[in-house]
């Protein structure tokens, strides 16, 4: 099997089931999985960004899961790159690939759909330090709003590391605003179908609550003390929160009902975010496949 057998990219809001989706399809079509979440790349957060279980892991190869230092920068452009590196050995094994996650802009930026820089701007990066000093987060995030409204409208305000990227991009001279052309699916001729899963808003309020519960009982606020505030990864969804919890400011009811607030925020900013994806198929959970099967022209293994 070649890169013609193409690639199917699974998005969805949190908690809308990709993972058992993907595991599925990746039994039934002879596949390995790649993440396209943001916060799943990190080492040692697998409870507050809800990675595939040692169970899941087990029932097909996934790649870049957890294999950053939570300290360490990444960029959608090394993503693209990694992510177009795996394909291609996946492919070499004869094996179909599946991208799944939730983060809209490793997507576009896999795809093709967007045009990135694989290099930092360093005046430029040294001039925002200094800005982050003077100005507080939802300063920065409307200064990303007047430069690029559709990256700021993506970006909560207070994920200070994702603004400040989405700034230097936006502020680079060298680009105008957008980033140099790299690797991605399209550039390396590879198909592709994106589909973002559709899912009942009440189910996924219900979910949230169910996974909520379930990461307070799997020891989610030590993980977010264990990651500590000064982490690139611990701008993730629910950390801030369960570190607010870990220093007595806010009761465990109160931290539960952060929690599910800041999902169900998250969630409708994905959604938000895939309506104005390019080349993207609404789909319910169970068209995947049928999906698969017509446009990638994939049978069972």
């Amino acid at each position: 099997m070649s890169g013609a057998s193409g690639v199917l990219v699974i998005a969805g809001p949190t908690a809308s089931g990709k993972t058992g989706l993907a595991i599925d399809l990746a039994r039934k079509f002879d596949a390995e999985i790649v993440n396209a979440d943001s916060r799943q790349i990190y080492r040692g957060m697998p409870v507050g960004t809800a990675s595939p279980t040692p169970q899941q892991f087990a029932a097909a190869p996934h790649h870049l899961f957890g294999f950053l230092d939570p300290a360490e920068r990444y960029s959608a452009a090394r993503y693209s790159a990694d992510a177009v590196a795996a394909i291609a050995q996946i492919h070499a094994r004869g094996k179909r690939a599946i991208v799944v996650g939730g983060t809209g802009f490793y997507v576009r930026a896999l795809s093709g759909a967007v045009e990135l820089a694989p290099q930092y701007d360093e005046a430029v990066r040294e001039r925002l330090v200094r800005e982050a000093r003077l100005h507080d987060a939802e300063f920065l995030h409307a200064w990303l709003g007047v430069r690029d409204r559709a990256r700021a409208a993506a970006i909560h305000p207070q994920d200070s590391y994702r603004v400040l990227r989405a700034l230097e991009v936006a502020l680079a001279p060298h680009s105008g605003g957008r980033e140099g052309r790299i690797t991605s699916l399209r550039s390396a001729g590879i198909p592709f179908l994106k589909i973002f899963l559709t899912v009942d808003e009440n189910v996924l309020r219900e979910r949230i609550a169910r996974r909520t519960d379930a990461m307070l009982q799997a020891g989610f606020v030590e993980e977010a003390e264990r990651i500590g505030e000064d982490a690139i990864s611990a701008t993730a969804v629910g950390y801030p929160q369960a570190l607010a919890y870990a220093r007595g400011w806010i009761t465990l009811g109160e931290l539960r009902e952060l929690l599910m607030r800041a999902t169900r925020r998250y969630a409708k900013r994905q959604t938000t975010w895939f309506r104005s994806e390019p080349e993207t198929v609404q789909a319910l959970p169970a068209d995947a496949e049928r999906l698969a099967r017509e446009s990638l022209q994939w049978v069972e293994a």
